[in-house]
């Protein structure tokens, strides 16, 4: 099991976490935690960079859920950017792959440089 880590990007069209590790039971209220001090306002798309995810079981699914529910509650959007094959074969089997936008790179989402923040 690799621990969860998530750090926080800045791009001029909204916030982006790259999360990398384990996305589980263990470690989804990581993810939760991290979109509570998220600002995200109308017209802004939240990007979840999963390029370095490793594992995600049902409750790292939940907790992507839960991401999505907020950036479209604060009248934002959400894309979910270089996706792991076996998380993408996850998501096409529960019917998420038509509820989630998913893009190759962070940088497709952004179409802009990231800056650390």
């Amino acid at each position: 099991m690799r621990p969860l880590t998530i750090t926080t990007l800045a791009a001029a069209t909204g916030p982006v976490l790259k999360i990398i590790g384990d996305l589980d039971y263990e470690t989804s209220s990581e993810l939760r935690t991290a979109m509570d001090g998220l600002s995200i306002t109308a017209g802004q798309t939240l990007v979840l960079d999963l390029a370095g995810l490793d594992f995600c079981d049902s409750s790292g699914i939940s907790a992507l859920i839960s991401a999505r529910n907020l950036a479209i509650e604060r009248g934002g959007e959400i894309a979910l950017a270089a996706v792991p094959a076996n998380t993408l074969r996850i998501l096409g089997i529960v019917g998420l792959d038509q509820v989630f936008t998913i893009l190759s790179d962070p940088a497709t989402a952004t179409n802009r440089d990231l800056m650390t923040g």
